[in-house]
């Protein structure tokens, strides 16, 4: 229950939480009301119900007195006149029962009633009078008069009071709920400017924005005011951290730069020493040449990364990628003996760099072999697909491991079987190639094995050069 709450607004919460308050108080307020009115309507009623019986009573006189046998008659208004406007009933009675006068249609009511009753829908006054005779001054003669009243008239009347405070309490709630609204709206709307704006933040990965600060001196305020302190902090990190960084770019770089110059130097003198030395010395110096030219290989690596971050890119040219992928399998030759290595190079030219187009190539077939069991197959193609150029490698070893496949292209990262034979850089030295020939790169889904799949812009054809065109699709 708590979960969808606060899956509601907190506009609508505060609107209807401000409702359901005013919902409460009214009603209270209505009942209270309610019953107070009530009582005072139904206590007019009786009070009014009992001064018409008074009132009426003081006009009556007794006629055709007969001291014999005692009957008389009474004199009075006109009954059927009297109640007409109110719709009252009105019963004149000797104490003996006999009814003397009455409206049309009256009810009997009986004569053994109390002096206040409620009977058949009617609320019943009886009064017993003395009323003189006429033409004495003394004699006197006691009668019973009932006045009754119809009780549904004074109901009516309650009922439509309930009714009209029925309708209050709705109007009233209504109306609060939609002053509650209009106010959380209008106190939630600095809130939804910082929400905007931290979006668009979001979006341009721009920290350096500033937040609509509100002037009210108030909790939203603070909160804005935080936040845009916090935004200058993050600017003024990230600031300080590309600092950092293109310091460090620019030290690998350089430092790269300078140990091209003696390794070059090393390799020579080793390369020497592996020829004209023999037995265990002969042995050192090839593999202290093998671990130079591993060093060599890790240099470049850094340097052409390095490179890349600073976006300083090296001059291109109309290149054949097929020719590069020829050279590039080539140079593979010895560590693809244990593996069934074939390519398919299609003439596709890109502009490129001869040097970082060869290591884009040997560095993804380079990993698809020391990733894949002896005896594998490793497929290489180049070939056209529209506008792209397509570079696909692809083997049949056990794939890229659930773990490091949405990190395949980082920096460092090795599959289980690397086993410490590589730096780590491969992938990601083919990824900054990719990007820096505005190409991608991807892995793709292949049963068995991994498929990586380059595509980079077609070059625009010399008119001296010709290209055999390649079916669509290609290369597969």
């Amino acid at each position: 229950m708590s979960s969808a709450l606060n899956r509601i607004p907190i506009r609508w919460r505060l609107a209807v939480v401000s409702s359901a308050l005013t919902f409460v108080i009214l009603c209270a307020f209505a009942v209270a009301v309610g019953q107070l009115t009530a009582s005072r309507v139904r206590s007019d009623f009786n009070n009014g119900l009992a001064a018409a019986v008074d009132n009426i009573s003081d006009q009556f006189k007794i006629v055709n007195l007969n001291l014999d046998d005692g009957t008389f008659d009474v004199a009075g208004p006109n009954l059927d006149v009297y109640g007409a406007g109110t719709g009252d009933e009105i019963r004149v009675l000797a104490v003996s029962g006999k009814l003397k006068g009455a409206t049309h249609g009256a009810p009997n009511f009986g004569l053994n009633i109390p002096r206040t009753a409620r009977i058949g829908g009617f609320r019943v006054e009886t009064r017993e009078r003395l009323v003189p005779v006429a033409g004495s001054h003394k004699l006197t003669i006691p009668i019973v008069i009932q006045y009754a009243r119809k009780v549904s008239n004074v109901e009516s009347t309650v009922q439509r009071i309930r009714f009209f405070l029925i309708l209050g309490v709705l109007g009233g709630t209504g109306l609060a709920f939609l002053a509650g609204f209009l106010l959380a709206r209008q106190a939630m709307r600095p809130i939804a400017a910082l929400t905007a704006t931290a979006r668009e933040i979001t979006r341009t990965r721009d920290p350096g924005r500033s937040v609509p600060v509100p002037n009210a001196d108030d909790e939203v305020g603070e909160l804005a005011r935080t936040l845009d302190e916090m935004l200058r902090g993050l600017e003024a990190s990230r600031v300080e951290t590309e600092g950092m960084l293109t310091r460090q770019r620019q030290f690998v770089a350089d430092a790269s730069h300078e140990l091209r110059t003696p390794l070059t130097s090393v390799l020579a003198n080793l390369e020497l020493l592996a020829e004209v030395l023999d037995g265990e010395r002969g042995e050192a110096a090839r593999s202290a040449l093998r671990s130079s030219r591993r060093m060599r290989r890790l240099v470049g690596d850094l340097l052409l990364l390095a490179r890349a971050d600073s976006k300083r890119l090296t001059a291109h040219v109309s290149t054949d990628l097929s020719q590069v992928l020829v050279e590039a399998a080539a140079e593979l030759g010895p560590m693809a003996e244990a593996h069934e290595l074939t390519v398919d190079p299609r003439p596709a030219f890109v502009d490129g760099a001869h040097d970082e187009l060869h290591r884009l190539a040997l560095n993804l077939m380079e990993n698809a072999l020391r990733h894949t069991p002896p005896g594998t197959r490793v497929r290489a193609a180049v070939g056209i697909q529209g506008d792209d150029v397509v570079l696909v490698v692809e083997d049949d070893g056990p794939g890229v491991p659930a773990a490091v496949r949405d990190r395949i292209f980082e920096r460092f990262v090795r599959g289980d079987g690397d086993r410490g034979a590589s730096s780590g850089l491969g992938l990601s030295i083919v990824r900054a190639v990719a990007d820096s020939h505005s190409g991608t790169v991807t892995l793709e889904d292949a049963h068995p094995g991994a498929r990586f799949v380059v595509r980079l812009p077609r070059a625009q054809m010399l008119p001296a050069e010709s290209e055999p065109t390649t079916p669509a699709g290609a290369p597969v």
